[in-house]
């Protein structure tokens, strides 16, 4: 039987933070994340080929025959099939990426094996390839991936009916899924793009939305809210406000009044009320943001680019983020006037200056946030925390 595992490639040290707590397959970008999109076209996926201190979360558990797919790249059915047919020892490439190899399972270091790859005979792939390749890809590929997920997951499925008083334009492409509640006095307009709601989701009254628009299980959007295309709200996370082309992995909250806009926001992030994040530079100039690998500022070219949220991050009400803003995992934001552009991990503070958030305070945080779902935090996760901790603890 032929395994199937996701690998990290080089472009992991262009997903910080959003690598630090998990492989670069576990990212969130259309309706499904990277894993869960290669599982649904290729079956399965068993396990991860990632850095050593994700590996107790993340583990690799590959025997034999294995097929390696890339985590950074967004599968489709012909991709699979191309896949599916690679002979022993051969990598299947789209120029200088890797889509996947087929090599007995792996033994070595992720370091080791990026470089291994490269050795492989090589079969040319000619379709189309869509792939992260730098942090701000997550919300700049959203419409795109939304699109190409609400097809593949809706494919020969009937939508629930569309509840009264509910205004939909553009109906035959809204989804709803079994046990959504759509309130009445919303506004959908989904003939701008799709606009999938996941299972359970709720959408409060009054909501307006314009898609393209993915709501995932168990999600909620308040009251009022206006949510524009192209939008992912993750599984378990509450919004309102105004949101414009955001990605929210799972598990986050914004859920009051303020703007949000070409922003990630990760897991297990709130943002408190009023928040707004600049995603405009006032002289209209490209916006540059910290690149952490490297420790050096670079232009995204894009001119619209807003707030990047590591996991466990939080800030306070009225919190202002300026344009490019990045912010590592396990930050305390708080206080008047606009933090710093870049604010490492386990950081506490705000526009006067940072401390230290003490390792031993922010788990009791996380145990807090996590008995408020069921969830409970495991040595592995609070071993995985500590590897990151040691990196950036001032």
């Amino acid at each position: 039987m032929t395994s199937i595992i996701a690998f990290d490639s080089t472009v992991r040290q262009n997903m910080l933070p959003f690598a630090h707590t998990r492989p670069v397959a576990d990212i969130r970008c259309g309706i499904l994340t990277m894993r869960e999109r290669w599982a649904l076209y290729m079956g399965h996926v068993s396990g991860t080929l990632t850095e050593s201190y994700l590996s107790i979360l993340f583990p690799h558990s590959a025997t034999g025959n294995t097929i390696y797919v890339n985590g950074a790249v967004f599968a489709d059915a012909a991709m699979a099939n191309a896949i599916k047919l690679l002979p022993m020892g051969a990598a299947l490439r789209a120029g200088s990426t890797v889509l996947a190899v087929r090599v007995p399972a792996w033994t070595g270091s992720l370091v080791e094996f990026n470089d291994y790859i490269e050795t492989l005979p090589v079969s040319e792939y000619t379709g189309s390839v869509m792939a992260l390749s730098q942090i701000w890809d997550i919300f700049s590929l959203n419409d795109t991936a939304i699109r190409a997920d609400y097809a593949a997951i809706t494919a020969g499925r009937t939508s629930a009916p569309v509840p009264d008083g509910v205004i939909v334009t553009g109906k035959e492409q809204l989804f709803i899924e079994p046990g959504a509640n759509i309130y009445a006095g919303c506004i959908i307009n989904a003939a701008t793009g799709p606009v999938y709601i996941g299972k359970d989701a709720e959408v409060l009254e009054g909501t307006m939305m314009r898609g393209p628009i993915a709501i995932g299980d168990h999600a909620a959007v308040k009251m009022g809210a206006k949510l524009y295309g192209a939008t992912t709200i993750g599984p378990g996370c509450k919004v309102g406000g105004e949101i414009n082309n955001v990605v929210f992995f799972s598990n986050s909250n914004k859920g009051h009044d303020g703007y949000l806009g070409n922003a990630v926001i990760g897991e297990w992030c709130n943002l408190g009320a009023d928040t707004n994040c600049s995603n405009l530079k006032n002289n209209y100039d490209t916006v540059k943001i910290r690149h952490e690998a490297s420790g050096k500022d670079v232009s995204t070219g894009l001119t619209f680019c807003g707030l990047l949220m590591g996991d466990h991050s939080k800030c306070g009400i009225n919190t202002m983020f300026n344009t490019g803003t990045v912010v590592g995992v396990f930050c305390n934001i708080y206080g008047g006037g606009f933090p710093d552009k870049y604010i490492p991990s386990f950081s506490w503070g705000g526009s006067d200056g940072f401390t230290t958030y003490q390792f031993s305070k922010a788990m009791e945080t996380a145990e807090r946030v996590f008995a408020r779902r069921n969830k409970v935090l495991v040595p592995a996760e609070i071993a995985m925390l500590q590897h990151i901790y040691g990196q950036y603890a001032r």
